[in-house]
């Protein structure tokens, strides 16, 4: 099964993840896009008082997570309507990784892709055994009996934020060839200078859910990539499909860890605090790095800033490691990444103040 895989990105940056680290002060590391910033009280607490859970969880979540997350999409993605099925999911990328599989996709089928992207998108297509299709535009897919379409917005590593009417297309052309549209939400609560939309909202769905889910983690809204904690939402039928899949593969959310979730989805006051910390850090970042000549695109929502200084990534990769600054390289995200980079907004107050002074050295 690994021979269908590619290398693992983070395995391949060793080499000049050892660069950076050899830096006198030490790393500035943007590439992963770990959360730095502490658990938030109120879910600590939460987990602490949920651990005590000898029998096994709910492959389908609480009721109490139901309700919260139920709660958490009218709220954040204006979602509407008793008709909304929840599921929660060992974080996101697991739900990513094999929702091809669940669905039932397999060889002679094909999954659209946005050209630049995840690359779990892809890993997932893989382990299924379809075919991909890298495209931003479905009017250039041709005949390929397309199964799914992932939509990423904002989107990682761009950053680019795609507009109500654009997701309403690619859902209304879904829909007329029975396609599902998967959207990958999880960096929604973070427009910077466009406001993001969810596939959710009536703006793209309409009155109904059908063909569509959106999948969200908690990693970077409440700090909790250590957790685990995600969850898919939308068409019932659909996700009812995936309950049945699930629960016979013991993907189940560890009990603890879904009281832990009720606290995150239901306190915003934490989020909006974790949110002005990323506002700063990207305002800080901006600087240093235009000021050091490099080209910023898109960049208008999520967690990254996408860059380029029209030149090989991996030529950018090692001119940044030498001054103790690691990020990814854009041909993570495919071949039209190949001449960016991509740096998370994810490290210490300290650490980003630091970039400005190391690209000027």
């Amino acid at each position: 099964m690994s021979a269908r895989l590619p290398e693992f990105n983070w395995d391949v940056l060793e080499d000049a993840a050892a660069l950076a680290a050899a830096h006198p002060d030490g790393v500035v590391n943007l590439s992963m896009g770990t959360p730095v910033d502490p658990v938030p009280e109120v879910v600590r607490a939460a987990l602490a008082a949920g651990s005590d859970a000898p029998g096994y969880p709910l492959t389908a979540g609480t009721p109490a997570l139901r309700a919260a997350i139920a709660g958490w999409a009218e709220r954040a993605c204006r979602a509407t309507g008793d008709g909304l099925g929840v599921l929660p999911t060992i974080g996101s990328k697991e739900l990513v990784g094999w929702l091809p599989t669940m669905l039932g996709i397999g060889p002679g089928d094909a999954v659209v892709i946005p050209r630049i992207c995840y690359p779990t998108y892809a890993d997932g297509v893989r382990l299924a055994g379809a075919e991909t299709i890298r495209s931003d535009s479905l009017t250039a897919v041709g005949p390929s009996r397309v199964r799914l379409v992932w939509v990423n917005s904002p989107g990682n590593p761009t950053g680019q934020v795609l507009p109500a009417a654009h997701l309403r297309k690619v859902v209304d052309w879904a829909r007329e060839r029975g396609a599902v549209v998967a959207s990958d939400e999880c960096y929604l609560g973070l427009g910077w200078t466009a406001e993001p939309v969810s596939v959710l909202s009536p703006q793209v769905c309409g009155s109904s859910y059908e063909g569509v889910l959106a999948v969200h983690s908690l990693s970077k809204r409440s700090n909790l990539a250590g957790y685990r904690a995600g969850f898919v939402a939308g068409d019932p039928a659909l996700v009812a499909e995936l309950l049945k899949v699930r629960k016979h593969a013991g993907m189940i959310v560890p009990a603890p860890i879904q009281s832990a979730m009720v606290a995150a989805l239901s306190d915003e006051e934490h989020a909006a605090a974790q949110r002005a910390r990323y506002a700063a850090r990207r305002d800080v970042l901006r600087e240093a790095f235009a000021g050091a000549g490099f080209e910023i695109e898109h960049s208008a929502g999520g967690l990254y800033l996408w860059m380029t200084r029209h030149e090989d990534c991996w030529q950018t990769v090692d001119w940044l490691a030498r001054r103790g600054i690691l990020v990814a390289a854009g041909s993570f995200y495919g071949p039209a990444g190949q001449r960016y980079v991509r740096a998370a907004l994810t490290e210490s107050d300290e650490r980003i103040a630091s970039v400005a002074a190391r690209l000027a050295g």
